[in-house]
């Protein structure tokens, strides 16, 4: 345990460990449901002709996007973390450790992005449903807001299984698209791997005729 220790203070380890930390602590908050997962990815009224904002845009222009920042973020720095401790633990002069410092940088982001594509479709695979089927129906907006590069939703399937698929919307439809808004699916990316969604209101129930 002492030299994990060791190691887990040493450069450039000790750089990821703080924020491996706020990782561990912001987890344990969602699931005691402080804060919800989707907490950094933004709110209603984002337009969609322009780039997510903040931390969701940043990660999007880094080949990143298409998950909940927070998560992309926890696998981020959880790799970044495992990787240099690693070249800490097995190097011992300091420009050796210097340069494990952009590697396991380099090595964070390449195991993220592997990591991050398939996240929002198991559920789709295991149901043995086909995207194709999926288009028409309505879905439940799951990420703060929706825009023409990102944005997840919650489909349910014939069998009554839920699937977290990737949606994208533009101009008035997105900005009217939030997190707990119903939308309708009308078409498919296949190229992307995206349905595109346009809010969608239920028809009100007929009125009764007065007697």
């Amino acid at each position: 345990m002492s030299e994990f220790m060791r190691a887990a203070m040493d450069f450039p380890a000790s750089l990821f460990g703080f924020g491996l930390l706020v990782v561990l602590l912001y987890w344990l908050s969602v699931l005691v449901g402080v804060v919800g997962v989707d907490v950094l990815d933004g709110g209603e009224g984002i337009d969609a002709d322009t780039p997510p904002p903040g931390p969701a845009g940043v990660l999007a222009a880094a080949g990143l996007g298409g998950a909940p920042v927070t998560v992309t973020l926890s696998l981020l720095i959880a790799l970044a973390w495992f990787v240099s401790l690693s070249g800490t633990a097995l190097t011992e002069s300091t420009p050796a450790r210097v340069l494990v410092l952009p590697a396991a940088l380099l090595a964070a982001w390449g195991g993220t992005r592997l990591l991050v594509r398939p996240l929002s479709r198991p559920a789709l695979r295991e149901s043995g449903t086909s995207r194709r089927d999926l288009v028409g129906r309505t879905c439940t907006i799951r990420t703060g807001h929706v825009s023409h590069r990102f944005g997840q939703a919650e489909i349910t399937t014939d069998d009554g299984s839920t699937v977290l698929v990737q949606v994208r919307a533009r101009g008035e439809d997105a900005a009217a698209l939030c997190a707990g808004r119903t939308a309708l699916v009308f078409d498919y990316d296949a190229d992307g791997e995206f349905f595109h969604v346009t809010p969608w209101d239920p028809a009100p129930a007929p009125e009764r005729p007065a007697r």
